[in-house]
């Protein structure tokens, strides 16, 4: 039988997210309860550990509905539901995590929320009667949820600044593709590049759980998001072009890296450029650099990947593609005649475009 794999403490907090949105029925529940003035907990997680670490109440074993939740809230102990939030196990529950776990709140139910999500690894909302507030408790996170309005405000302001970084971007790209046709890419060129890609990534991720929380009210914000970030998978190929291939380091290895610097450090050309496999000195790298060829292929309408892949091994560099006769890109696996044609003009469009207008790619 196969190993069920873990799920991180993000993946958790997403899940949760989705779980509570507006639109579910956990969330019309919260509503209820929020608009009746009352307060309550809510766990939600593997129904073992929960019920080991909290005593008494009513075990009930029914399906969660959203006027069940609402009535069993008046009780003053807590609900436990399973990992789906799905079914109601006990209600009126006591909760009694270990005080060994750290808590930064003040209130009697918030301690005992933040301590018992961190302790058995599950999420607990704690609904609050006088602030009428909704606290998520995933694992270690804490998170306030906040009125639809105001996230959509906050998505709104923040895919604003997404946009920016993006136009920033797209122009780093531009100047990238006007250097590979010219053969004059330097590693400045392409850590830059990755620069502003991977900022793009990370105001990515801040709006991402805005979205999430928003459910059914976020979708516009989805759709414009998902429009937004396309040139991320531009980016990407650029590593693939440029990485320096050593035994146990892929395109994916070097993702990863950069995704792991910190803010100064992605401040600092040098670490891409250790991250790509170059060393923390750019300056040391003093020749131009020759791409296999990835992301100038990529621009050519309804070319597969697995093309590309052939024409890379094939000949190795962008230079050597872009020199092949017919004849030669022929014996390609994959490319038939009409192929190597569409291949030739498409990038003969590419040049002349670069050639007469230089920053309209």
């Amino acid at each position: 039988m196969a190993k069920r794999k873990t799920k991180s403490e993000d993946e958790v907090f997403q899940s949760a997210l989705r779980m509570i949105a507006p639109g579910t029925d956990i969330r019309e529940a919260i509503s209820a309860i929020l608009q009746s003035h009352m307060g309550g907990l809510i766990c939600i997680g593997n129904p073992t550990r929960l019920a080991r670490l909290s005593e008494g109440g009513v075990k009930l074993d029914a399906e969660m509905t959203p006027k069940l939740i609402y009535e069993l809230s008046k009780m003053d102990g807590a609900l436990i539901l399973n990992e789906k939030g799905t079914r109601i196990l006990y209600a009126n529950r006591f909760l009694k995590p270990s005080p060994r776990f750290p808590t930064t709140e003040t209130g009697t139910r918030h301690r005992a929320a933040q301590r018992f999500a961190n302790q058995a690894k599950c999420v607990v909302l704690a609904l609050s009667q006088r602030r009428s507030s909704v606290t998520l408790y995933c694992h270690s996170k804490r998170y306030n949820l906040d009125s639809v309005p105001t996230l959509i405000n906050k998505g709104a302001q923040t895919l604003q600044t997404l946009e920016k970084y993006v136009e920033t971007l797209r122009k780093t790209m531009r100047e990238l593709i006007l250097r590979e046709l010219q053969d004059t890419v330097t590693i400045f060129d392409v850590c830059r590049v990755l620069q502003r890609a991977e900022m793009v990534h990370r105001i990515q991720n801040e709006v991402t759980p805005i979205i999430i929380e928003l459910g059914t009210e976020g979708r516009l914000l989805q759709l414009q998001l998902q429009e937004t970030v396309q040139p991320l998978k531009e980016a990407a190929l650029v590593i693939r072009d440029y990485y320096r291939e050593r035994t146990g380091v892929t395109a994916d290895t070097v993702a990863e890296r950069i995704n792991a610097l910190s803010q100064e450090e992605l401040m600092n050309l040098g670490c891409i450029s250790q991250a790509l496999g170059y060393g923390p000195n750019p300056r040391s790298v003093d020749s131009y650099m020759m791409p296999r060829g990835y992301h100038i292929l990529h621009a050519i309408n309804r070319l597969q990947s697995q093309i590309i892949d052939n024409l890379v091994k094939q000949f190795g560099t962008l230079r050597a593609i872009i020199a092949a006769n017919k004849e030669k890109l022929v014996e390609v696996d994959g490319v038939g005649e009409v192929m190597a044609e569409r291949i030739r003009s498409g990038i003969a469009l590419l040049i002349a475009q670069v050639s007469n207008t230089g920053d309209s790619l």
